[in-house]
């Protein structure tokens, strides 16, 4: 049976985790299990030396000296210790993903479509995870230069369960869970892995289930059949591919945070279904926590958050939902989701304070 062809990200990735990426996987959870085993101590940098190679096998020694290079810039802006100025480097690094002359040349390093696009999608996240760093570094670099250091960055950048796709996991968590040493026990971590495997294999399984049967993709982009539909019809259309958005990233991110728990840390909660969720802030919230968690403690926060004025709150919203928009790519389809995403977000706030107030609520 033919699958829906239409959805490029999940093809994309399947197809690439079955060529490589899971076998590279597996083999950083093998040098993860045998360096907790026997060194512990320098578990991060056996993990590190891992990542680099798993990148330069994978993306060639051109992919792999452009992450680098990334990671030396952020790092030597981030001296400075001035946040205005490591964002200013992060957005311009971001920015030249987008340069015509820049992106022909990158193409020109490999034979395929897809093994550039891999270096993009790679290369975006990895710019949050130098900004992430960077940032840290602005805060608390000077008292904690140990932990701060250009290697610890270097192991951060090139962690490989989050190296292509994410989750993300903000610095200071990545640290200070690496850091810690805990009692390793090999019949644990198989029960995890093992019904790991089984949740994701299950979360995979019903994926595919639904992009063979369902077409929902393929509908969305063919007029006829939408401008025939009932309204009901849209609105279910609208459900199932929200729905199949959801599976896919329980399979894409469930991978990495299986991978991250065997390392001993604590990968972000996995996307919330969202058949529960009822609001733009919940599903900010709850569906890509790691991202959630960047945006709010590196530009809501520092920009003045729900604690600021009505209008600080509006800027500081405004500034985060731009970010999201211009990082995922800049089109402008995006800035008018970010903008729609905003003014919902917005207006359920709004409601909230007006719901609060006490005249309000005597009123209800």
């Amino acid at each position: 049976m033919s699958q829906d062809p239409m959805d490029f990200e999940w093809s994309y990735w399947i197809e690439w985790g079955r060529e490589r990426i899971l076998w590279l996987l597996a083999g950083h959870l093998l040098v993860s299990q045998v360096s907790r085993l026997l060194v512990e101590k320098h578990k991060p940098w056996c993990l590190m030396v891992y990542g680099m190679a798993a990148c330069w096998l994978l993306l060639g020694i051109k992919g792999f000296a452009v992450i680098l290079l990334h990671a030396t810039i952020s790092f030597a802006v981030a001296q400075f210790q001035l946040s205005l100025l490591t964002w200013l480097c992060s957005l311009i690094l971001l920015s030249t993903l987008r340069i015509p002359a820049v992106e022909e040349a990158k193409r020109k390093w490999y034979d395929t479509e897809n093994e550039y696009y891999l270096l993009l999608f790679t290369v975006s996240v990895r710019c949050l995870f130098c900004t992430s760093f960077s940032l840290e570094y602005c805060w608390h670099g000077p008292a904690q230069k140990s932990s701060h250091s250009f290697l610890w960055m270097l192991a951060y950048v090139f962690y490989y369960p989050t190296f292509h796709n994410g989750p993300l996991m903000n610095f200071d968590e990545f640290s200070k869970q690496m850091r810690r040493q805990e009692a390793f026990s090999l019949k644990t971590n198989l029960s995890i892995l093992i019904v790991g495997i089984i949740r994701i294999f299950f979360w995979w399984f019903l994926a595919e289930l639904m992009i063979h049967l369902m077409y929902i993709h393929a509908l969305y982009s063919s007029a006829p059949p939408l401008e025939a539909a009932s309204y009901w019809a849209l609105g279910g259309l609208a459900l199932a591919q929200v729905l199949f958005f959801y599976v896919k990233y329980l399979v894409l991110y469930g991978v990495p945070a299986l991978l991250l728990q065997m390392d001993g840390l604590k990968p972000p909660a996995l996307p919330c279904c969202v058949s529960l969720m009822h609001s733009f802030t919940k599903m900010w919230r709850s569906f890509d926590v790691g991202l959630h968690r960047f945006l709010v403690r590196y530009i809501y926060v520092p920009m003045g958050g729900s604690q600021s004025s009505l209008l600080g709150t509006l800027f500081s919203t405004a500034l985060t939902f731009a970010f999201v928009s211009y990082w995922h790519g800049g089109q402008s389809y995006l800035w008018y989701w970010g903008a729609l995403n905003w003014l919902g977000v917005i207006v359920e706030n709004g409601i909230k304070r007006i719901l609060s107030v006490s005249v309000i609520q005597d009123l209800i």
